[in-house]
Order: C-alpha cells, then sequence, then structure tokens
C-alpha cells in the first residue's frame, strides 16, 4: 500500500448497494446472508460468536488477527452502515443517498502527512431536559445534585450510566492498565463530548497498537461483567459502547490526531 492510499472498511449488518461500486471494502458482520464480494469474519481468528455483543467490533478483531499488515506505511480506516466519512470540502453540502457516493472519502487529505490518526467530529452530550436526567439519572443526581443546573456536569460518565447501565463503566474502567486508569476516569467525568461511532483512520501500526490495547481490556471486562444480563439497546452491545468512548481517549493520548467530518445516512 502506498503512502497516500486509503483503505477503507465499512462495516454492516446488512447489504448496502450504494456502497457497493464504491472502492471501499465492505465487511459484514450479524446473522445476515451476505453477497459473495462482502468480507466476513467468521472464520480463522475470530469472536464472530460475541457479535450481539461487540456489534462491528467483530470485525475489526478478525481484520486485526488475520488481515492487517503491519509493514504498509498507507492509511486504514473504518466507517458503518450508515455513517461515513465524507471530503472536507463537502461539510456544508446537502448530501444524501442519491448522491453520498460523490462526497465520500475515497483518498487521504492533503494536511494528513501532519497527523497520525483521523477520528470523527465529535458530539455533544451535556443540555439533557431535566425530565430525562431524573427518569434515567436519578441515581447520579442523588450523588450530585448539581448535574441538573450545571451542563458541566452532564459529562460523559453520566450520559453512560443513563444509557449503558449505571457502574459499568466505573466496573470497566477499574480494569484498565494503571497507565490510562486514572486518566481515563479524568476524561469521562471532565468532557462533555466525544468522538464517537468506534470510527477512526491511521496507520496499520497504530491501528495495531489500539486493537492490541483495546482487546485486552475488553477481555478482562468480559470476565468481570460477563454477558448474562446484557440485553436490549442500553445493554447488549456494551462492549462495543466501552470502545467508542475509549477510542475518543486513546487515540487523543497517543496520537497525533485530527477531527474530521463524518454523515449519518439512513438506508
Amino acid at each position: 500500500m502506498k503512502i497516500n492510499n486509503l483503505e477503507m472498511f465499512c462495516v454492516t449488518n446488512k447489504i448496502i448497494p450504494h456502497i457497493e461500486k464504491t472502492s471501499y471494502k465492505i465487511a459484514g458482520v450479524g446473522k445476515n446472508h451476505f453477497p459473495n464480494d462482502y468480507l466476513n469474519c467468521d472464520s480463522k481468528d475470530n469472536i464472530f460468536y460475541k457479535e450481539e455483543y461487540y456489534s462491528e467490533l467483530a470485525y475489526h478483531y478478525w481484520y486485526w488477527k488475520n488481515l492487517i499488515k503491519l509493514n504498509d506505511n498507507g492509511w486504514v480506516g473504518f466507517c458503518q452502515k450508515r455513517r461515513f466519512w465524507i471530503k472536507s470540502s463537502s461539510i456544508k453540502k446537502k448530501i444524501d443517498i442519491s448522491n453520498l457516493n460523490e462526497h465520500l472519502l475515497y483518498q487521504p487529505e492533503a494536511d494528513w502527512s501532519e497527523f497520525e490518526s483521523i477520528i470523527c467530529h465529535p458530539i455533544d452530550v451535556s443540555g439533557v431536559k431535566k425530565i430525562k436526567i431524573l427518569k434515567r439519572g436519578w441515581r447520579s443526581v442523588i450523588r450530585n445534585p448539581l448535574i441538573l443546573f450545571n451542563e458541566r456536569y452532564q459529562n460523559l460518565k453520566l450520559h453512560f450510566d443513563m444509557h449503558h447501565g449505571y457502574g459499568n463503566l466505573d466496573l470497566a474502567i477499574d480494569l484498565l492498565d494503571d497507565e490510562d486508569r486514572d486518566d481515563f476516569i479524568t476524561y469521562v467525568n471532565t468532557n462533555t463530548k466525544f468522538n464517537p461511532h468506534i470510527m477512526f483512520i491511521t496507520k496499520p501500526k497504530i491501528a495495531n497498537k489500539w486493537f492490541r490495547k483495546l482487546f485486552v481490556w475488553l477481555e478482562r471486562c468480559e470476565k468481570k461483567i460477563g454477558f448474562k444480563n446484557l440485553a436490549g439497546y442500553d445493554t447488549k452491545r456494551l462492549y462495543a459502547y466501552l470502545a467508542e468512548r475509549y477510542l475518543s481517549f486513546w487515540f487523543k493520548k497517543y496520537t497525533v490526531y485530527k477531527e474530521h467530518p463524518w454523515i449519518f445516512i439512513e438506508n
């Protein structure tokens, strides 16, 4: 792979015909049957049997164990079925499924030589309606009533506790290596924004470091949290939600990063 190339993988649990004619490599996860030209992740060294809890990470793991080329100097990136990287020049354009392919990111941009990783423009989780905080975050409010009146306290930890099982984030953070544990605690308690969707673009050697760190941690989390009580939208994909928050922290701590535009496309 040449240094100015970008190899993009789009992970999906359904057929996405509008992406099939692009240069993106489509990877299927889940129980659906996919066309023969879609990549799969149920062979060789895999965690396909945990896909319902890991979501797109099932393919990320397979790529890491079976496909990654550490000697390549090009860029490798990941997106997903409804969320895509777009060109910086397209950020103010009206984009829908009919013209999406014109605006998709296919090549590294001119300033990428200054960076080691590309992560999504962030989303802000603060500004939650009080009634919702009281309904889903009442235990957090008991501990800190200022959550209701000061958006600074409507941080990533509150958001995770409200939507993905109260206390699960704390349990997981306790299992991080010493070099990251305290920093990640600070990160989720002092930030109201994160870079979402487990999407990133980087070089294979950095991707290898990220995957090694991530999956070792998630294996520890499995032993502590397990799978038995994970159900529904809130917690079924808990390990993917944990990875999503950790990605924001890890790439910012360990790489020179740039935040880049992405778009949601219903299909």
